[in-house]
């Protein structure tokens, strides 16, 4: 396993983030359904997602901390996967930026 940390800054009020989070685990769970499968995904208290999937066979975990200028993003990365840490890495930098507003670092 490869453990990546990802911060992703923002300037939202938590609720908004939270809303923000809970509409993209929903468009995932549309358009991906059939590559990734089930995504599970669950609050713990008000400001930790804690989510769980599975690409090509390999489950993924992961957890999402809402702090008050950044999301802290941890992703356990399985076997192989891990060779493509820095463009996971990217995608995740990307993808949360265009989420919550900020630019890509």
């Amino acid at each position: 396993m490869k453990s990546l940390e990802v911060r992703v800054p923002h300037s939202l009020g938590r609720d908004e983030v939270r809303r923000r989070l809970d509409a993209a685990i929903v468009r995932a769970r549309d358009e991906y359904a059939e590559k990734v499968g089930g995504i599970d995904a669950s609050w713990e208290g008000e400001d930790r997602l804690k989510l769980m999937l599975s690409i090509m066979g390999m489950d993924i975990g992961s957890e999402v901390d809402i702090l008050v200028e950044e999301l802290v993003v941890r992703v356990e990365v399985p076997g192989m996967a891990g060779l493509f840490a820095g463009r996971i890495k990217e995608g995740i930098q990307e993808r949360l930026g265009g989420l919550l507003g900020s630019p890509t670092v």
